[in-house]
């Protein structure tokens, strides 16, 4: 199984921006979609942001226009870029490798604070 190790989370107020990293521990993300999710208090983790093997993007309706996912190859990383991030936004960010099984990281804190 893979091993992924999350970066970046934090205390932003609205408006602000934040960017996530994952790195994993080989080289998989040329061959398996890279996803991000997140769960708020009380809610289902929810999918985020998806990047497959070819590279095609996804989002959920509530961050389009807002957040990119991108991903570096060569460094075996996935990052997701979050602009304009409002208190809804805050949660405990999960990284994915969408393989089987399904690799998750360890999570990482975003606050927005209104």
């Amino acid at each position: 199984q893979v091993q992924l190790v999350e970066s970046g989370g934090g205390s932003v107020q609205a408006g602000g921006s934040l960017t996530l990293s994952c790195a994993a521990s080989g080289s998989i993300f040329s061959n398996t979609a890279g996803a991000w999710y997140r769960q708020a208090p009380g809610k289902q983790r929810e999918l985020v942001a998806l990047v497959t093997s070819g590279g095609s993007t996804t989002y959920a309706d509530s961050v389009k226009g807002r957040f990119a996912i991108s991903r570096d190859i060569a460094k075996n990383t996935v990052y997701l870029l979050m602009n304009s991030l409002k208190p809804e936004d805050t949660a405990v960010y999960y990284c994915a490798v969408l393989g089987r099984p399904v690799s998750w990281g360890q999570g990482t804190q975003v606050t927005v604070s209104s």
